[in-house]
């Protein structure tokens, strides 16, 4: 599926919100036009741009497997 630059810029900044992980695929033809717009657009917004593993919580939790939540190993 290609839908366009235009349409993937619209998608991601009208939808992200606080804490959202916004996944980009590497094998789209029109992602890198798009990040270029992206990004930016972010920027402004107050969205700071990391990687993924700072996100991913490393000591006493586990990934449940079928909602990708992260879950304290004390609960």
């Amino acid at each position: 599926m290609e839908p366009g630059v235009d349409s993937i810029v619209n998608t991601v900044l009208s939808k992200v919100g606080s804490g959202d992980i916004i996944l980009m695929h590497n094998n789209a033809p029109d992602t890198p036009e798009a990040l270029k717009t992206i990004i930016p657009e972010l920027k402004k917004k107050g969205f700071q741009i990391v990687p993924l593993s700072d996100l991913v919580y490393k000591d006493n939790y586990y990934i449940e497997s079928y909602s990708g939540r992260q879950v304290s190993n004390d609960n």
